[in-house]
C-alpha cells in the first residue's frame, strides 16, 4: 500500500502538531537556563574563587604569623632564663 502525497502530508502535519509543543518547552528550557541558571552558576563561580583566593592567601599568612610566634616563644624564653639568672 502505497501512500499518496496528501497522506505524507497529513502524517508531517500530524506530526509537527505533536512536536510543537516539545519544541516550546525546549525554547524555555533554553531560556530559563541562559537568562535565570547560566547567570547565578556564573555569580557563584566567581564568588567561590574570590573566596578560595583569601582563604588561599589567609592560609600563607597564618604560617607566616606562626613561625614568627614560635620564634617570638623561643626568645621570651630565653629573655626570661637570663632575667631570672640576673635575679
Amino acid at each position: 500500500m502505497a501512500l499518496s502525497n496528501e497522506d505524507l502530508l497529513a502524517i508531517s502535519q500530524l506530526l509537527d502538531g505533536k512536536l510543537q509543543p516539545l519544541k516550546n518547552e525546549l525554547h524555555e528550557t533554553k531560556m530559563l537556563i541562559e537568562n535565570d541558571v547560566l547567570p547565578r552558576l556564573n555569580n557563584l563561580e566567581s564568588c567561590y574563587t574570590s573566596t578560595y583566593r583569601r582563604y588561599a592567601d589567609g592560609a600563607e599568612e597564618i604560617k607566616s604569623l606562626k613561625t614568627d610566634v614560635e620564634i617570638l616563644k623561643k626568645v621570651v624564653t630565653e629573655h626570661s632564663e637570663k632575667l631570672q639568672r640576673l635575679a
